[in-house]
């Protein structure tokens, strides 16, 4: 079973996240590429809350595929193109995560392969 904590002495998360995660021995991990904001059909949403929405949606149905689960989440690795993207971002992946929530970084950069990708969302899971 993952442990995912803080631990007294260090600072409370800035969001809803932990910082230690402990995968025991024996775990298998599931390692999912980027996940952007596109649909099945190819479409790209605007907002970054609907890129970030489909993005999850995208990362649950990988993380099924492999026999793991949103609830698995050992750690979310983000990134977003603008600093008022931010809220959005951080309200919609509150949606997805389980308590407790894993590790997470997120980090603003200044683009993507395509200027209207506005989110991308790479995970680790346990199985």
């Amino acid at each position: 079973m993952v442990t995912l904590f803080t631990p007294d002495g260090m600072a409370k998360p800035a969001a809803n996240y932990n910082h230690v995660a402990v995968v025991p021995a024996g775990t298998d991990l599931v390692l999912l590429s980027g996940q952007l904001g596109v649909r099945v059909d190819g479409t790209i949403p605007e907002s970054v809350a609907e890129q970030t929405d489909v993005a999850f949606q995208n990362i649950e149905a990988g993380l099924n595929a492999a026999g793991s689960g949103l609830d698995r989440l050992v750690r979310i690795n983000a990134m977003v193109t603008d600093r008022r993207y931010l809220a959005d971002y951080m309200a919609v992946r509150d949606r997805y995560v389980a308590t407790p929530p894993p590790t997470s970084t997120l980090i603003i950069v200044s683009g993507f392969a395509r200027p209207e990708f506005k989110v991308e969302i790479e995970v680790i899971a346990a199985m």
